[in-house]
């Protein structure tokens, strides 16, 4: 398609308000619904596989209005009444339908770039490392919007009527809903007696990222070549349908989209854990003598070591042999609901911690000997207070000689752990040193296996 053709087709087609509408809505939900986007690493505009996947996420309604504008762009011969006038003219099919849906697929691409280039701009300004992982991700979304409008069109076609492109706009909207909310959706047992349902196989048929879990997590290439098919089969329909003039080969059309869904299928993991993995190059450590971070917060690292060396030595000190040696930033994926395992030798670093993430210099000490105690047993993916916090306050207490107020999210949270631990801590005061020292063991080894009650341990069964 030459520029001048281009130049026509922008001007009487809908594919310059098809741009604009997907641009415009997307940014305005990124902008306006932005403390729904993810927190901390996992923030849209935090790193750059986070902003793909949240711009993916997008597409469970982005997706079917590109399907009904891409309808409404395939009625435009119908309405003008043209259509017999141009099946007459000697320019083949093909060449008009590839105006039409050249057109449109430009101007989607070049919004949905955009939105991309937006994100991207913001990423630079809180992160250091870049890297090339997240275009996949996003050369997928804009392969889905420009199969999803071509599609439409094809239908419309095939379909000449007002009523075509809401309805196609409806149905796509429902089957994206329906593979985030239900048939997508696997209910698995963690084995901590809290039922929690993973994407499926048949979930990835939808262009849509349903989950955006960590910083460290990518989409697998697998999940890529699979979609990428899928995508392709809906586009070569979309298009058979745009030149179809019979309705036996527009039968014959839908043969690459059901022989594109057929082999996605057949490539695209059915085991949740290989539908997002580990990033290896996000997760590899960057050190400053035992203080570790990945590459994604290799930023933040200054500021950690010092008090994280110190932490590890006042932790010597107090523990002796049994002391953890190193602090480490987690970089575990375990699936949503788990109860995680803890090493006694490694203090876990979480930048999504509030606590951790509101500490600083001193406050950070005690924070990260807090966690090399009581590193903390909550089913991946829930948090709460409780006892945790409260024997994670004693034993800090119990190192530093004095009880101390750890960092927290909120000011109420801190005071609750607080006003409970005052009196825990009384009472353990009392205890012999020996005493003392065993309760913080005993605690400690049902804090890491997360098998016990790390409080209960401390304070030996007693009530408080």
């Amino acid at each position: 398609m030459n520029p001048r053709v281009l130049r026509i087709e922008l001007r009487r087609s809908v594919a310059p308000w098809a741009g604009a509408v997907i641009l415009t809505t997307a940014l305005a939900f990124l902008f306006l619904l932005k403390g729904t986007l993810g927190t901390g690493t996992t923030a849209w505009t935090a790193q750059w596989t986070t902003m793909a996947l949240w711009i993916r996420a997008l597409l469970f309604y982005l997706w079917p209005l590109a399907v009904g504008l891409g309808a409404l762009q395939g009625l435009r011969d119908h309405r003008s009444k043209m259509s017999e006038l141009l099946s007459s003219t000697p320019r083949p099919a093909r060449h008009r339908a590839a105006a039409l849906a050249g057109t449109t697929a430009a101007a989607l691409t070049s919004a949905f770039a955009l939105l991309v280039l937006v994100g991207g701009v913001q990423v630079l300004a809180h992160t250091a490392y870049t890297h090339l992982g997240w275009l996949p991700i996003s050369l997928v979304g804009a392969l889905s919007l420009v199969a999803g409008s071509v599609l439409g069109m094809g239908a419309a076609r095939a379909l000449p009527s007002a009523l075509t492109p809401p309805l196609l706009t409806v149905g796509a909207f429902a089957f994206t809903v329906l593979m985030q909310l239900s048939l997508g959706r696997t209910q698995t047992d963690t084995g901590a007696g809290i039922p929690v349902t993973e994407p499926n196989r048949l979930s990835l048929l939808s262009p849509a990222v349903q989950d955006v879990r960590t910083a460290l997590t990518t989409l697998s290439a697998a999940v890529h070549l699979g979609q990428t098919i899928w995508l392709l089969g809906m586009a070569v329909t979309g298009f058979a349908l745009l030149v179809a003039a019979r309705r036996r080969t527009r039968l014959l059309a839908l043969t690459p989209v059901l022989a594109g869904a057929a082999v996605a299928l057949l490539v695209l993991p059915a085991d949740p854990d290989r539908i997002f993995v580990v990033d290896r190059a996000a997760a590899e450590p960057v050190c400053d003598g035992p203080v570790c971070v990945t590459r994604t917060q290799q930023g933040r690292l200054a500021d950690i070591a010092g008090p994280g060396k110190k932490a590890l030595s006042l932790l010597h000190t107090a523990l002796g042999d049994r002391a953890p040696v190193s602090v480490r930033e987690n970089t575990a994926v375990l699936p949503e609901g788990s109860t995680p395992k803890w090493s006694g030798r490694t203090v876990p670093l979480d930048f999504d911690d509030a606590g951790l993430v509101a500490a600083r210099g001193e406050e950070l000490t005690w924070a990260l000997i807090g966690k090399g105690l009581v590193p903390g047993c909550s089913p991946v993916g829930w948090s709460g207070t409780g006892g945790e916090d409260i024997a994670r306050a004693v034993a800090v207490g119990w190192v530093l000689g004095d009880l101390r107020s750890l960092p927290h999210a909120s000011a109420n949270v801190r005071d609750y752990a607080d006003t409970e631990a005052r009196p825990v801590w009384k009472k353990f005061r009392t205890l012999p040193k020996a005493e003392q020292r065993a309760r913080i063991d005993a605690m400690r080894t049902a804090a890491l296996s997360c098998e016990g009650d790390a409080l209960e341990a401390l304070t030996g069964g007693a009530s408080r």
